[in-house]
């Protein structure tokens, strides 16, 4: 069997007058993510452990944050093509491990949520999804609610096909 692992990362400031957008779904907030497309901060980090996994470049090697095509795209949509790039190459998905670091909202509540989300757009068992939050205990532009950061592993594999020996 063909292991690969991958790392992912992925950042955005956050603001008012934006939406926070995390794992598909909407966070109600005061602030939310500044970025080119809906700024979904954990699925972008998944995206870059995928591609990463199968060294398929990056996110912003596919989905360029200049294109107009991806101006405000719902990510999922983004994750949806990742798959499809990884099934190309026939990388199947063994599990995913992630971590969102952001101050507030809590979000422990929305993870199960988050997890049938990403679970149903990546065709995958929601045990093979692993989402946790923490914070940075009031550090940097995380701790001061400036910014949001998220950060997954995936790990991936290519099944081998079987050589038939016929014996003589």
């Amino acid at each position: 069997m063909n292991l690969r692992i991958g790392f992912g990362y992925d950042v955005h400031q956050l603001a008012k007058g934006h939406n926070l957008c995390l794992g598909g779904l909407m966070i109600p907030h005061k602030k939310g993510t500044v970025g080119h497309s809906d700024g979904d901060v954990l699925i972008h980090s998944i995206c870059d452990a995928l591609l990463g996994a199968a060294n398929l470049h990056d996110i912003g090697h596919h989905f360029p944050d200049n294109s107009k095509e991806y101006k405000g795209i719902d990510s999922k949509i983004l994750l949806q093509k990742t798959i499809k790039l990884l099934n190309d190459q026939d990388y199947k998905i063994i599990n995913i491990d992630s971590t969102i670091c952001l101050e507030e909202p809590k979000i422990k509540d929305s993870i199960p949520d988050m997890k049938k989300i990403l679970a149903g757009v990546m065709k995958q068992n929601v045990e093979n999804i692993s989402i946790k939050a923490t914070t940075s205990e009031k550090m940097g532009f995380i701790g001061k609610t400036d910014g949001i950061a998220a950060y997954a592993i995936a790990l991936i594999h290519k099944p081998t096909k079987e050589l038939k020996v016929e014996s003589l």
